[in-house]
């Protein structure tokens, strides 16, 4: 199983993060195989120069040939590049396991929090474009921690 893995890589944060859930993935099994974007360093070593297209040629090449997407939803929104990474599985119908760790989700039953939401500029929950939302939930499911997302992974071997 060939598996793409979306997420920010321009920051440490993101790039540690990615090692690690990467990692984690990696060895689940020998036979799962994962493309890490930030790991290719023909377009994604910032100290020499690719072009947007030789960037896009790349990453598609690899989304197009895997067989799950893994895209983490994380951030004030979701990364730009996760989101058209998101769009091209959908349309290509490759399945999509969203990765949203926010702590802003939880307390969705606590009445403080829901009355908040009725106040102009009060809501203490994270907001996540539905429609990108929708593309996952359509061929795929979004989970809220890693061993969550490494069991939704174990489901499509």
């Amino acid at each position: 199983m060939k598996i793409y893995f979306a997420n920010g890589l321009f920051s440490q944060a993101d790039r540690m993060f990615n090692a690690y859930v990467v990692d984690k993935i990696r060895k689940m099994s020998d036979d799962i195989e994962v493309y890490l974007p930030q790991e290719n360093g023909d377009i994604n070593d910032k100290t020499k120069f690719a072009d947007s297209i030789k960037i896009a040629e790349e990453d598609n090449k690899e989304l197009l040939d895997s067989d799950l997407v893994v895209a983490v939803l994380d951030g004030e929104i979701i990364d730009i590049g996760v989101a058209s990474e998101i769009g091209l599985a959908f349309g290509k119908e490759i399945p999509v396991l969203g990765l949203y760790t926010d702590l802003r989700q939880h307390g969705a039953e606590n009445p403080e929090k829901l009355e908040a939401v009725a106040q102009i500029g009060e809501n203490p929950f994270q907001y996540v474009n539905t429609y990108t939302i929708g593309l996952i939930k359509l061929n795929g499911s979004v989970v809220n921690n890693v061993d969550d997302l490494l069991a939704g992974i174990e489901d499509y071997l």
